[in-house]
């Protein structure tokens, strides 16, 4: 019996690179494939404190990573990869490390990694929590509300701390989200001699800040009402003027603009925020872009943003068409506001790439009019939302209706097709 040749792999574009793991037992903890690779380098690039773990018999240079880094990787590598370079990273380098950056900019082929424990292993091994059923959320170079988005009852949380301060910020955000009541657990120097715990509850936090290097381990305990992944979030989880998608047609918005992980949404008209907000919690990996020309509801989309655990949020402040000039192509595109600009639906339209989708609400005669001939030319979906609430009428109960919605809902074909002339 044959079996087949392995595929081929890519030619390395430049030198090796060799991306070891270390962690707080420092050199002792490395294997002889990690050690042998610092061994051998004329130049190692690390943090300071990972350059300090290696002994005197790892001769070669030692630099520290400048700040910001990724913009400096590039130069770093051109320059001292061709001697023979090694660089330390913090347990796992492709797990929130380095490795990442240097895949993305030398080229996976490049690398020669050698993982170490990381710090999530390390944690769920004191804990005896199972790591794939357990949230990570890292702080380090990420705000603080990012970590919103993970608290559920019940949840557990590993959290990548900044610096020594985190835990306090953190145990502050869980007090001030209603989750006051949760455990957390702080893990420092985990694997090394000065591995230590810190224990307490997010509303009485007692610890100072301690070492720099801790994770943190988070018991969801909720103080209030429970959250919730589906989109249609309550009305009142937003701070608005009034401009504002309704939960229940917000929730059928979300649904026909279908994210998906890695995609990017225009929200044109932000007012509240409420669409791109709900777009970016349906997946960490979900990007949007919001358009807002009053400068005061750009700020209450910002604040709104993070309260929801999605700071990410892009925010452009200025008029539609002109403020999407520049942006980057989106996967899908929400027009909630401004449809009689001149040239607004056109812009968008001429934005997608063949296989997005456009999305489009109205509660006015004259931009449902506009709707309608888009329909009557590109094809899609019209439809028309009525929403009505039982509300007491004397001792009875009748329906109070909201404005009724026009939504059209259209993904753009793959190839061109014949227009239908305006009327």
């Amino acid at each position: 019996m044959s079996t087949a040749p392995p595929p081929a792999q890519p030619e390395a574009a430049g030198p090796p690179i060799a991306v070891v793991g270390i962690g707080a037992d420092g050199w002792e903890g490395l294997g002889p494939a990690a050690r042998a690779a610092l061994a051998s380098a004329r130049t190692v690039l690390g943090g300071p404190r990972q350059l300090a773990l290696l002994p005197d018999e790892v001769t070669a240079a030692r630099i520290a990573w400048p700040s910001p880094l990724r913009p400096a990787v590039p130069a770093l590598l051109a320059e001292h990869a061709p001697g023979g370079l090694a660089v330390l990273a913090s347990g796992d380098p492709m797990y929130y490390g380095i490795g990442r950056t240097l895949a993305e900019l030398a080229g996976p082929e490049r690398l020669a990694v050698h993982p170490h424990p990381s710090s999530l292993s390390l944690a769920c091994a004191r804990l005896g929590w199972p790591l794939e059923a357990t949230e990570v959320v890292s702080l380090v170079g990420r705000p603080l509300d990012s970590l919103t988005l993970a608290l559920h009852p019940g949840r557990r949380v590993l959290v990548l701390s900044a610096d020594a301060s985190t835990p306090a910020a953190v145990a502050a955000l869980l007090t001030g989200r209603g989750f006051g009541a949760s455990r957390l657990r702080v893990l420092e120097q985990l694997g090394g001699p000065a591995e230590q715990r810190l224990d307490g509850s997010a509303a009485a936090w007692p610890h100072p800040p301690g070492d720099p290097l801790n994770v943190i381990a988070v018991d969801c305990a909720p103080d209030g009402p429970r959250g919730t992944l589906t989109p249609g979030l309550p009305d009142d989880a937003f701070e608005t003027d009034g401009q504002l998608t309704k939960r229940h047609v917000r929730a059928v918005t979300l649904a026909t603009l279908a994210p998906a992980p890695g995609e990017l949404l225009w929200d044109v008209g932000g007012g509240s925020g409420s669409i791109a907000i709900e777009w970016l919690r349906a997946h960490r990996d979900c990007r949007a872009v919001t358009v807002e020309r009053d400068p005061v509801r750009v700020g209450r989309i910002t604040r709104n943003a993070a309260a929801l655990g999605v700071p990410r949020l892009q925010v452009v402040a200025g008029p539609a068409p002109a403020a999407l000039a520049g942006l980057p192509t989106p996967d899908a595109v929400f027009v909630g506001g401004g449809l009689t600009a001149p040239g607004l639906l056109d812009a968008c339209w001429a934005a997608l790439a063949p296989g997005g989708r456009l999305v489009a609400n109205t509660v006015t005669l004259e931009s449902e009019a506009l709707l309608t001939e888009w329909y009557r030319r590109h094809g899609g979906e019209l439809l028309k939302l009525a929403v009505s609430h039982a509300v007491p009428v004397g001792g009875f109960t009748g329906w109070r209706q909201a404005m009724p919605v026009t939504q059209w809902s259209v993904v753009k074909p793959a190839a061109p097709v014949r227009e239908v002339p305006p009327s």
